[in-house]
């Protein structure tokens, strides 16, 4: 009981986000044949849990009343310390960015302005911000790598990345599903709020069939597999909705997904 209550703080503060991405960034350096550095990847860690908890805590200023997810109640409740951490984290990536290699600082800071403008204008924007963030989580964990790679840019493992992109999309589309009503009530926009429950379990299934078919073309099926595997439990997940719906048990075995890279860096 008290392992699990400890794991739904660490994926209510994002942090299970933040060991995904870090994994998946790994994962992508082994392909591109990149060694990374530690500063590049706490620097990587700490974006990652600013962009996450600034996306959060704007939300949970945004809600009249009392939030109705648990994620976004807790960040109404502790504001104010949440917002002193994302403060501190935010001075200390600015002394990271002092250590990490040029080109890499280069691409991060085009990847800082467009999730600001993501962060600034979301709630304005017609695209459907599942389609945005799972853009901007692969650029980020594809970019301490991709800056750096001697791997020239032909021979780059696009349908993999274009996998990984789908299994991103999937994600946020099935938490999209699960949230539906909570959403409504608290005024959020989400694919599911704008085209329904229906149209978006449509989609989640289009987007794990395309991403199955590209592993089957996919120059290196091993690897391939990762975002397959990704798909297939986010599948499990809606299938088993009812178990799933649970206290938010989707939202825990859907971010602890992410971490499944480091089965593929330890084989």
């Amino acid at each position: 009981m008290i392992v699990a209550k400890a794991y739904r703080l660490i994926n209510t503060l994002s942090i299970d986000v933040v060991l995904g991405a870090v994994c998946c960034a790994l994962f992508f350096a082994r392909l591109l044949q990149v060694s990374l550095l530690l500063y590049g990847i706490v620097s990587l860690a700490l974006t990652v849990w600013i962009i996450y908890t600034a996306d959060h805590l704007l939300d949970a200023k945004r809600v009249e009343g009392i939030a109705t997810t648990r994620r976004h109640h807790f960040h109404q409740q502790y504001f104010s310390l949440l917002s002193i951490c994302l403060l501190l984290a935010m001075v200390s990536n600015i002394v990271l960015l002092f250590f990490i290699r040029e080109r890499v600082l280069l691409g991060g800071l085009f990847l800082i302005c467009g999730v600001s403008i993501y962060l600034l204008l979301h709630t304005y924007l017609k695209v459907p911000k599942e389609v945005l963030i799972s853009i901007l989580y692969t650029c980020g964990v594809l970019l301490p790598s991709l800056m750096v790679t001697p791997v020239i840019w032909h021979e780059l493992p696009y349908v993999l990345i274009a996998q990984f992109a789908l299994s991103a999309l999937i994600n946020l589309l099935v938490f999209s599903w699960f949230d539906y009503e909570r959403d409504r009530q608290d005024g959020f926009k989400s694919m599911a709020t704008m085209w329904g429950r229906t149209n978006t379990a449509r989609l989640i299934y289009v987007a794990a069939f395309i991403n199955t078919a590209l592993f089957f073309i996919s120059e290196d099926r091993s690897a391939s597999g990762v975002p397959v595997a990704v798909a297939v439990l986010h599948l499990l997940i809606l299938y088993r909705a009812d178990f799933f719906g649970k206290d938010d048990r989707f939202r825990l075995l859907g971010d602890a997904s992410f971490m499944l890279p480091l089965f593929y860096l330890l084989w």
